[in-house]
């Protein structure tokens, strides 16, 4: 069995492995490149290994930078079925349509207002594209043994990153070796999700590292969260919350009206602007044992929310001058209805903008984060008075401490363990991280590099 590393290396999205012996072919993960204009463009490469060529894909969540890459690759000649959680599976049928029209809309837009360098921008993929490449899909259960290319036998694992995700265990029937990729790393307690479910065994074991280098802190984010809340309302502002559609914001509305319920927050109007999360906030309801909220808990998030559905609606909201809370996507500020409340409410001093989740190099989130002048939103720079904050103790992803302790309450023993999915200096840290407190055979490989399983 051998493993090549197609995306996923020296940085945390475009998730992508190759696994095959001499016979077959199965990717894990398909995801799209986001961040600075330099992996961006990788999207538009040729794909490393003809799609058509490729038996299976299997998904450890869904997540953009773990599938969208998806409806390209069926669109570019890719036949065969796409294996996934239940969730996941749920949770997909939203985020690639989805996905595919935003391409759509901004490839017109850039058109429009002529701020695009090519004479007809044209999407990677469309709409219809996603549809398509969800006929290929199949879900399966938690710890369900299935072969999805003749020789390699998987299962499912609870990865406690978001709802549905999972770490993948791979088994070659004819080496009889097994390597489990974690994918995206849950907490160890979580405000919603669980954590992620111990590994018992791996030959050799691929491993995230989004935040090898880094620990989130003790400080407690519903206490920062009213802090902020409290502040940007007494002076008349707006907090507007870029969160990613599946995972944080749920998280966050959840969170808030706890906070209003206890009466540590004003009780404003709270405003969940995103097609694609209000799906995935339905969905989340309907899964409520995979999480730690009851059903009463999600009928909170569900009951107490202004659900902003239509174009009309959103531009409505984005005319708003009075206190509230805006909740829309993308997480990282790289796309969506996020960027028109953006362009309106960052300039203002009285307002509030707060990131909760990792920013990749390069995206508008990072930059904000980072303490940036301006920023540029569709073709034009916008000043940045708002107040900037970034509450990492709310991210999703475990620190390297937390890695550690999940790598600890397995029985593993790997022989080898492929630090991925993070920045360099991310992944090297973890890499030593890992070699100092297990005596493991830790590496970090480099992009389309091949190895024997």
């Amino acid at each position: 069995m051998k493993l090549r590393f197609l995306g996923g290396t020296g940085t945390v999205t475009g998730s992508r492995y190759l696994l095959s012996d001499d016979n077959h072919r199965m990717l894990l993960d398909c995801g799209m490149y986001q961040g600075v204009k330099t992996l961006r463009r990788r999207n538009w490469a040729k794909f490393p290994v003809d799609p058509s060529t490729i038996e299976a894909v299997v998904l450890t969540h869904a997540h953009i930078d773990h599938s969208g890459y998806l409806p390209a690759l069926v669109k570019n000649g890719f036949r065969g079925k796409i294996y996934c959680t239940k969730a996941t599976h749920e949770l997909c049928k939203v985020l690639l349509p989805d996905a595919g029209f935003l391409q759509e809309e901004d490839a017109k837009y850039a058109f429009r207002k002529k701020f695009s360098r090519h004479e007809k921008p044209e999407p990677l993929f469309t709409e219809k594209d996603a549809w398509e490449a969800l006929k290929h899909f199949e879900s399966l259960h938690y710890h369900e043994a299935f072969e999805p290319v003749k020789g390699f036998e998987v299962r499912f694992t609870p990865a406690g990153h978001i709802l549905g995700s999972a770490c993948v265990h791979v088994t070659h029937k004819g080496s009889a070796r097994t390597v489990v990729f974690s994918g995206d790393l849950g907490r160890q307690d979580d405000i919603i999700m669980r954590p992620p479910e111990p590994i018992a065994h791996a030959d050799v074991l691929v491993c995230e590292s989004t935040y090898g280098d880094r620990l989130h802190g003790e400080s407690d984010p519903e206490k920062e969260l009213e802090q902020i809340i409290t502040k940007t309302a007494g002076r008349g502002g707006i907090v507007l919350v870029p969160a990613f559609a599946v995972g944080r914001a749920q998280m966050m509305l959840y969170v808030v009206h706890k906070l209003m319920g206890q009466g540590r927050i004003p009780r404003l109007p709270v405003y969940l602007n995103s097609p694609m999360a209000i799906k995935a906030t339905e969905i989340f309801c309907r899964h409520h044992k995979e999480h730690r909220l009851d059903g009463a808990q999600c009928e909170l998030i569900d009951g107490k929310t202004e659900f902003v559905r239509t174009v009309e609606e959103s531009i409505k909201l984005d005319s708003a001058r009075y206190p509230c809370i805006i909740i829309s996507a993308s997480g990282m500020a790289s796309g969506g209805r996020v960027l028109h409340h953006l362009k309106t409410l960052l300039p203002n001093p009285r307002n509030s903008v707060v990131f909760a989740g990792f920013q990749a190099p390069g995206t508008r989130g990072d930059a904000l984060v980072n303490g940036a002048e301006s920023v540029k939103i569709h073709g034009e720079y916008w000043p940045v008075k708002a107040d900037i904050h970034n509450l990492t103790s709310m991210s999703a992803h475990g620190d390297y401490q937390e890695i550690l302790q999940w790598l600890e309450q397995g029985a593993l023993n790997p022989e080898k363990v492929y630090v991925t999915h993070g920045e360099m200096v991310a992944s090297d840290t973890m890499r030593k991280r890992i070699s100092e407190a297990f005596g493991w055979d830790a590496e970090v490989p480099d992009l389309f590099e091949e190895v024997e399983i």
